[in-house]
């Protein structure tokens, strides 16, 4: 295979296996920005970095994150605990501050926590000790029970699922509405969208690697005047 050859095939295969993979993991992305005290999956950040649904944030005393997500801002507090699912933040431990156009929820437990409308809303969720705390800064916001080891039953649904008013907080306790469960750890494994790109990654260095050096090994043409 001759050199401009194999350029041109090297460089096909790279747009093949590296965008085109990128790309597919990008949906439901977001982006964190941090100036230290953060941690991916276990992993310290500083600066931006790209996250995925299914990673987990930490943020440490007296650091604070943020997500710019696509319509959608997010602070989180220092001390706080999130899971990242992309159109919703599973808060376990701290505090969000949340402002969306895309009605982007927080779910605690059972409880989720969402915009009653699709206008702009701006809204904060905390947790540290089992109390939930809503604070509706702007438009209103619903929280429902979605599950949980305690269901509502006809008298006690109304008080599960009310609705915080602009202006207004609103305190639930975790184990009235969804009972007591075991703590679970955070996992601070690293989420398998890194993986996959890593693999990706490493398939298609693997391979220009291979290309490369069985072009640089193969033998020189027999010349016609030289047997």
């Amino acid at each position: 295979m001759s050199v401009p050859v194999l350029r041109k095939f090297v460089c096909w295969l790279m747009i093949l296996l590296l965008p085109l993979s990128l790309a597919a993991q990008d949906k439901g992305s977001a982006v964190l920005h941090s100036v230290g005290g953060v941690w991916v999956n276990g992993f310290e950040i500083t600066g931006s970095t790209v996250i995925f649904p299914g990673d987990t944030l930490e943020t440490k005393p007296g650091f604070v994150a943020n997500i710019d997500a696509e319509g959608s801002a997010v602070q989180i507090q220092p001390e706080s605990i999130i899971g990242f699912q992309g159109t919703f933040l599973n808060l376990e431990h701290g505090g969000v501050s949340v402002g969306t156009s895309t009605a982007m929820s927080v779910h605690v437990k059972c409880l989720r926590i969402e915009p009653l409308s699709n206008e702009r809303t701006q809204y904060d969720v905390a947790d540290v000790t089992g109390t939930m705390q809503v604070a509706a800064r702007k438009n209103d916001v619903k929280i429902t029970q979605t599950g949980g080891l305690k269901r509502p039953s006809a008298e006690t649904g109304a008080s599960q699922n009310s609705i915080v008013h602009e202006g207004q907080q609103l305190s639930r306790e975790e184990s009235d509405a969804c009972g007591v469960s075991s703590p679970e750890n955070p996992a601070h494994s690293l989420n398998p969208r890194w993986i996959e790109i890593g693999a990706g990654a490493g398939a298609a260095g693997l391979i220009l690697c291979l290309l490369v050096c069985r072009s640089s090994s193969s033998p020189p043409p027999v010349s016609p005047s030289q047997p």
